[in-house]
């Protein structure tokens, strides 16, 4: 009955109303500035098939631990950067490890993501509720693995009407960047995130304000987006989003202008993240970050692109032990990346068929922790999407993975596809 109730008073979800947390703050259209409560969100269905075991691991590399010389993401089949495997054939790893889907190399189907959203936004004062409750079916060697995560609530005031400044509080998206805007599948125009999305896209808990200020006869404006959270900008499975560890938070923050022209838009921003980190107790050792980011849109052509640098100071404390388990060790850690992605969306449309995208991208990553030797990877993805309805979403994609130096070669490509249902 009160999911009945909820759902009357919600429209259907748009683009351009969801709320990103970020470089473009958030502006409600005319018509949600008249509702109070709106419920919506989106299933993720998906099909994928990996080579090899499923996972980056090589029978035979018996290097410890087994995580640290290669990069175990490469595999990914859905817009969580869920892989097909993590199988080290029983071999000890340090927890860098992300979700698995556990299909190995079997074709499977996927239920990768049921998510609801839930935001109250009274018209007659200037603040902002909203909560986002996702569902992760899983079923793993080990059983079922079914995860309930509420991956983001917050409330955000809008003290000044004249002012495009807005203050947040709970738990909410990283602003370090431009990929956490597509986290979401129905939102993502492809399906998996880059190689580097791992250290920038992830929600934490904390205070964070946004403000943009306007050039109307320049058709451009600036925007400045800060943060200070309990663990940064890294996912859930590297870094607990929900407390401090050491008791202090980090700080982060991204710089952004953007032209905005009749068919041309252009936008470019620079960010950074300092603090301690979170994967271990002792504030003295910090984690550094710096990055880059281009968004380039012109008849029906778009192309973005991302770089981070980010070092982690080797941990201090007696025997490097962290604050995630006695078996995890805060290694020192280096890692320089990038994606550029190249999208077309083809100039027809065919009944209920409303668009149809092609998209490809590039991604390059060189890691490195303490003891070990380098890891350098990269990654070619080609899709495309059909947009139908304008409630579906089609999308297929094959990701060719390479492993260029420190980590053995496996046969670790990936194809995926996904329907995203949205409401």
């Amino acid at each position: 009955m009160v999911l009945a109730l909820l759902a009357s008073t919600a429209g259907a979800q748009e683009a351009d109303d969801v709320d990103d947390n970020g470089s473009d703050g958030y502006t409600p259209s005319e018509a949600v500035a008249h509702e109070t409560l709106r419920l919506t969100g989106y299933i993720d269905v998906g099909f994928a098939v990996a080579e090899g075991n499923g996972s980056s691991f090589a029978a035979g590399d018996i290097r410890l631990p087994a995580d640290y010389g290669v990069d175990a993401f490469a595999p990914a089949v859905n817009s969580r950067g869920d892989v097909a495997s993590t199988d080290t054939r029983g071999l000890f790893t340090n927890g860098f490890l992300p979700r698995s889907v556990g299909i190995g190399n079997r074709p499977s189907f996927l239920l990768n993501t049921g998510s609801v959203d839930l935001r109250f936004a009274p018209a007659s004062v200037p603040v902002l509720v909203f909560m986002r409750l996702q569902v992760m079916p899983r079923f793993l060697p080990t059983g079922d693995a079914t995860r309930v995560d509420l991956q983001q609530a917050f409330g955000r005031l809008i003290p000044f009407a004249s002012h495009e400044f807005a203050v947040s509080l709970g738990k909410f998206d990283s602003v370090f960047g431009i990929e956490y805007l597509e986290n979401e599948a129905n939102l993502r125009t492809g399906i998996t995130p880059s190689l580097i999305a791992r250290y920038t896209t992830g929600q934490s808990l904390g205070v964070k304000a946004f403000y943009r200020l306007q050039f109307p006869d320049l058709w451009s404006a600036l925007s400045l987006n800060i943060a200070a959270t309990a663990s940064g900008t890294r996912i859930e499975a590297l870094s607990t989003p929900h407390q401090s560890l050491t008791g202090v938070p980090v700080g982060s923050a991204r710089l952004g202008y953007e032209l905005n022209l009749q068919k041309v838009q252009a936008k470019l921003g620079v960010s950074g993240l300092y603090g301690p980190r979170n994967d271990q107790t002792n504030r003295e050792v910090k984690q550094l970050a710096v990055g880059g980011d281009l968004r380039l849109s012109l008849y029906g052509f778009s192309v973005l692109g991302e770089i981070v640098r980010l070092v982690d100071e080797p941990g201090i404390a007696a025997g490097k032990l962290t604050g995630q388990g006695l078996a995890e060790l805060a290694s020192g850690f280096t890692v320089t990346g990038f994606y550029v992605t190249a999208a077309w969306t083809l100039p027809f449309s065919a009944g209920h068929l409303e668009h149809v995208t092609l998209y490809g991208r590039y991604d390059h990553r060189r890691a490195k922790f303490e003891g070990f030797g380098q890891v350098e990877v990269d990654r070619f993805t080609a899709g495309l999407r059909l947009d139908v309805f304008g409630q579906l979403a089609i999308k297929a994609e094959y990701l060719v993975n390479r492993e260029i130096a420190g980590a053995p070669n496996v046969p670790n490509d990936v194809f995926t596809s996904s329907a995203v249902f949205s409401w």
